[in-house]
């Protein structure tokens, strides 16, 4: 703003906007004069007051002018001219996501933070309503709006298979299981329905999909992979629009593109490599040369940006021991001038810190290494205010240049100009109502059913088991899976490392799913673990055993020998020793299962399916047929991992892409 007195005449030019206010002022330097009576000093009090509207009034003009709050003018002019009036301080705030339990709202308007998290398990309350999230996360929209330029935050949340941290949410089968049913539109429904429940609770930015190629199953995150065939990875990438809307035909590649107040932003992680570390050791090294990186663990991020993804995670996991944090080949070499991706790339947890051994070693090193590597946003959970002192002394000193900061901010603005946050920062209370509602358990329900694996059914083709028949005297159901919510679901559920029981649950299990389905006149009888005298005393007409793995998530579930824990093995003993046996195995990953084959007479892999157990009561029963494939390979001993398709040494239990199939029939009758 140029001001200055003409004639006793004051204008004010609002830059190119050309805008001239003049007042006209009885008043002339002649009057500052050292004798000056009260008529002069009334008239410096006027000028005075003058100055004081039309400072303020320019003000107002000012902000009438901010392109940036204009939604009618494209997002790179919004975004340049958001950037243009940002101070250092700013622009590092918005690199941040930090977490809910260590910064009140009044925080984001002090350091200018960009985005808040819930790490696992992170919640505003017990078995918290949908109702109060939105009061969370609007509280911390309020402390970001408050800042000088008002610049919205976002909120993130782990949502990978469902909204799976919210007491009533639809919890959908892991990765391991949609890939088990060959089904990308079932996926992309998944990601629609997802979307809009985690929209239920005000939260905008969900952690998925997880598109690691799992090469490994002794890796705790193999059920969040898809499959160990990048192909298949790659098809599954179909969730992406169902998270963030169909990109439009005419869209650019690689822009992100976010549909609405019902959609989310979504994030491919994690770059790249994850499911490819030696002996499945988890954040290790993958040990692989170029052409087998960009052939098994990068076309699931090809096929993401051109669907739009909006942010892609780095990995905490080295290629060839460098550090993917710290990787500006890949991540600005190849990703972003290579791939042409738009969007911004974001740290994982305290992911900066594990940069060196041991964690934060040199963190001064790790943040000017993981920015100069081309991540834009950190997630730093506490030490938030030590990453705005180093980076800001990095970049005074030169040893990070503004243009890296600029970039990362340009790229995290563009995402929240283009989900249209600037227009409609607040949640909206009436999506509440779409909470794991019916429709949404109804497609969850469908998708266990579709992910079922019939590994064996019978002696011979000519003798099946299954289906089973609804209408028996008797029937026994066993096994410590059976009726346990949390132990169907696994880890990521409720908590980071999943839960075990049906008190924190909105779902059914599977020995409810049996009793709902078979005749009114059969009975059902639950015993967790039966002994052998027990089996044979009952007369039971067949046995249903659920057993396998307990929850876990990440480096907890890193398994070397991948058994199925007690009492599973000897409840399969007991059981399928005295009487006919369906055994269905709950596991993130094939589990040995080998020596217990014989003694079962049909065998189900039903992977983690989450809340709605109905559906593997489906096809036991016949209402719908078995369909499902086996995303991985199924091995006979541990000693033969890693062993994917194609290996020289290929010699399964069950290939890849192997699984029976039944059709549906009728109510059966036992004989």
């Amino acid at each position: 703003m140029c001001l200055k007195v003409m004639n006793c005449w004051l204008s004010v030019s609002l830059n190119e906007e050309c805008v001239v206010y003049c007042v006209p002022i009885s008043f002339c330097a002649r009057d500052l004069g050292p004798s000056m009576d009260l008529e002069g000093m009334a008239k410096i009090s006027i000028l005075l007051v003058g100055l004081w509207l039309l400072v303020n009034w320019s003000g107002l003009l000012d902000a009438k002018y901010m392109k940036y709050k204009n939604p009618k003018l494209s997002i790179d002019t919004r975004v340049e001219d958001l950037v243009k009036r940002m101070t250092l301080e700013e622009k590092i705030g918005q690199m941040l996501q930090v977490e809910r339990k260590y910064v009140p709202a009044d925080l984001l308007k002090k350091y200018f933070i960009g985005s808040v998290l819930s790490e696992g398990g992170s919640i505003p309350a017990p078995q918290a309503s949908a109702e109060t999230w939105i009061d969370m996360v609007n509280e911390f929209q309020k402390g970001a709006l408050s800042t000088r330029l008002g610049i919205p935050m976002f909120y993130g949340i782990d949502a990978v298979h469902g909204h799976n941290t919210i007491h009533n949410a639809t919890i959908f089968p892991h990765n391991i299981g949609l890939g088990a049913t060959r089904d990308p539109e079932l996926v992309k429904r998944i990601g629609a329905a997802t979307a809009l429940e985690v929209r239920a609770t005000g939260i905008q930015y969900v952690y998925s999909p997880c598109i690691a190629v799992c090469r490994d199953p002794r890796w705790g995150r193999c059920y969040e992979s898809y499959s160990e065939d990048p192909e298949l990875v790659q098809a599954m990438t179909e969730i992406i629009p169902g998270l963030q809307g169909d990109i439009p035909n005419d869209s650019p590649k690689g822009v992100p593109f976010i549909a609405g107040k019902e959609k989310v932003i979504g994030c491919a992680k994690h770059y790249v490599g994850d499911g490819g570390t030696t002996n499945g050791i988890d954040e290790h090294n993958t040990v692989i040369d170029r052409d087998g990186l960009m052939k098994i663990h990068m076309p699931g991020y090809f096929s993401s940006i051109s669907k739009g993804v909006a942010t892609i995670m780095a990995s905490y996991s080295s290629w060839n021991g460098v550090k993917m944090h710290a990787h500006h080949d890949l991540i600005t070499g190849y990703l972003k001038n290579t791939l042409h991706f738009k969007g911004f790339v974001i740290s994982d947890f305290e992911g900066i810190d594990r940069i060196t051994s041991p964690p934060r070693a040199n963190i001064t090193y790790s943040i000017e290494a993981g920015v100069s590597a081309g991540i834009d946003m950190f997630m730093v959970p506490k030490h938030y205010t030590e990453f705005i002192d180093v980076l800001t002394m990095l970049v005074k000193n030169k040893h990070i240049p503004m243009s890296r900061i600029d970039d990362a901010v340009r790229r995290i603005l563009w995402v929240k100009f283009m989900m249209g946050i600037f227009e409609n920062p607040f949640a909206d209370y009436s999506l509440a109502k779409y909470l794991g509602i019916q429709e949404h358990r109804n497609l969850a329900r469908e998708a266990v059913r579709k992910s079922m694996v019939l590994l064996k059914n019978g002696e011979s083709a000519d003798k099946p088991l299954l289906p089973l028949p609804k209408k028996a005297p008797k029937i026994l159901v066993a096994g410590s899976h059976a009726d346990n919510l949390g132990y169907q679901c696994g880890g990521w559920t409720i908590e980071w490392q999943g839960v075990s029981g049906n008190n924190l649950l909105k779902g059914t299990t599977i020995l409810a799913a049996v009793k709902d389905t078979v005749d009114p006149e059969t009975t059902v009888v639950y015993k967790e673990n039966p002994d052998v005298e027990f089996v044979k005393s009952n007369e039971f007409s067949y046995a249903i055993v659920v057993v396998g793995e307990h929850p876990y998530a990440e480096m907890h579930g890193d398994s070397m020998n991948l058994t199925i824990p007690e009492p599973g093995p000897e409840i399969i003993t007991n059981v399928c020793g005295a009487i006919k046996c369906v055994v269905i195995i709950i596991s993130g990953r094939p589990v040995v299962i080998e020596p217990y084959v014989g003694s079962i007479d049909a065998l189900v892999a039903a992977w983690l399916p989450g809340s709605e157990g109905q559906g593997v009561a489906d096809v036991l029963f016949g209402d719908y047929g078995f369909t499902g494939k086996l995303p991985r390979t199924w091995f006979k001993t541990v000693d033969q991992l890693p062993m994917n398709a194609g290996d020289p040494h290929y010699d399964p239990l069950f290939p890849f892409g192997f699984g029976l199939s039944t059709k549906p029939s009728k109510a059966l009758f036992s004989s």
